[in-house]
């Protein structure tokens, strides 16, 4: 019986990486089509890829809205997550509902909304309201994770500060901040992890200048290829990068 919980672990990990490690093993295909049997291993289609000016400039994009939209959205939530947490609002419940429901609507809902109210308002489409889009699906995960990491730990450093003369903004920046750092950079890296890879709200709010998943998504419509798992594998790298300098930062804040 003791073997029954090691094999449904090693199962569940089969079952969720197996497509993954498809996904990279024939991006290493030599041929032109990414089936068995494997012909390899080569670097053609990285070369292939890294060479597509169309291609480059996606990634650039994709890194560009996910960084911005992933500060402002942690800057956003920090604030909220602060205030709520540090004073005393009529309805703050509410407002915290407010706050979290974004994270219970559709992608498409959100996007589909943002679509309507910038085309009313004259705004033009463009990685800018891409950004905007982002912020709008990170900001209640960001103010979650940051408001539930204020405890009584954070505000008694908070008072004593303030009774050897520091300001508000100095309690902030020189208590608050460092404390919450590793809940910060969770937000923020998952965030960019969230961002990195969302295609509805980047296909819906970018006419020219789009982001990698769109630029994906217009090469699957000429049928599959190696290039797209060295793409693919390209997305993957850098989502595993992101979570592990997640992991290493936590780790080392709390050793």
């Amino acid at each position: 019986m003791r073997a029954l919980p090691w094999a449904y672990l090693i199962a569940a990990f089969v079952f969720i990486y197996l497509p993954v490690g498809a996904l990279v093993l024939f991006s290493f295909q030599a041929g032109g089509l990414p089936v068995p049997p494997f012909e390899g291993p080569s670097l053609r289609w990285y070369a292939e890829i890294t060479g597509d000016r169309d291609l480059m400039e996606a990634l650039g994009n994709s890194l560009l809205v996910a960084l911005g939209s992933s500060f402002v959205a942690v800057v956003l939530g920090f604030l909220a997550a602060y205030g709520l947490a540090r004073h005393v609002l009529p309805g703050s419940a509410l407002i915290r509902g407010l706050l979290i429901a974004p994270l219970t609507v559709s992608y498409l809902i959100v996007g589909l909304g943002l679509l309507i109210v910038l085309t009313r308002t004259g705004v033009g489409l463009s990685l800018v309201t891409a950004g905007i889009g982002h912020v709008v699906i990170n900001l209640p995960l960001a103010f979650a994770i940051i408001y539930a990491s204020m405890g009584a730990q954070q505000q008694n450093a908070e008072r004593a500060a303030r009774d050897l003369g520091a300001g508000e903004a100095q309690v902030i920046w020189l208590v608050t901040v460092p404390m919450l750092a590793p809940a910060i950079a969770a937000a923020f890296f998952l965030s960019v992890t969230l961002s990195w890879d969302e295609f509805i709200i980047a296909f819906l709010l970018t006419r020219f200048d789009v982001t990698l998943p769109v630029e994906i998504w217009s090469l699957l419509r000429s049928g599959l290829s190696p290039r797209l798992n060295a793409i693919g594998s390209l997305v993957f790298l850098v989502s595993v990068t992101v979570v592990l300098i997640l992991e290493i930062l936590i780790f080392r804040r709390k050793s």
